[in-house]
């Protein structure tokens, strides 16, 4: 009786993974497989996004105010056509600063304040974007 037992057993075992096999193929499917069609002749996003120009940055920036978020800050700065700004940090305060654009790069400094006593040197960070949303390093700027 044992042997019958272990004997069903393993052919249920054997039957079980015979099906499991058929049904990759093609057997218990309705339709047959068709090769997969080619995708539609799509221009692919470029992966880089394209280096803006100098004249292009300080012409998107140039007296407007921007709000701005970063990983741990946000807050707005007012680029000023002189190379000068006014940075609010939410809920720490305001500051002044200088900026200036090199192709695909802002590059900002700012003044001492009571949250940054020490002001910030003069540093360079990416710039991309398009359509009013831009990326300054790791901030994203929509107009304020």
């Amino acid at each position: 009786m044992k042997n019958t037992k272990m004997t069903k057993s393993l052919l249920l075992t054997l039957s079980v993974l015979a099906l499991t096999g058929c049904t990759s193929m093609n057997i218990f499917k309705d339709t047959p497989e068709t090769a997969t069609a080619p995708a539609p002749d799509i221009e692919a996003a470029p992966a880089v996004p394209s280096t803006l120009s100098a004249a292009e940055i300080k012409s998107i920036l140039s007296g407007k105010s921007w709000k701005w978020t970063s990983p741990k800050l946000n807050g707005v700065t007012l680029f000023a056509d002189d190379g000068s700004s006014l940075v609010e940090v939410t809920g720490q305060g305001t500051t002044t600063g200088k900026w200036l654009v090199k192709d695909g790069q802002l590059c900002e400094s700012y003044s001492p304040a009571s949250f940054l006593p020490n002001g910030a040197a003069m540093s360079c960070r990416p710039f991309t974007g398009s359509n009013g949303t831009y990326n300054v390093g790791r901030a994203t700027f929509t107009l304020a």
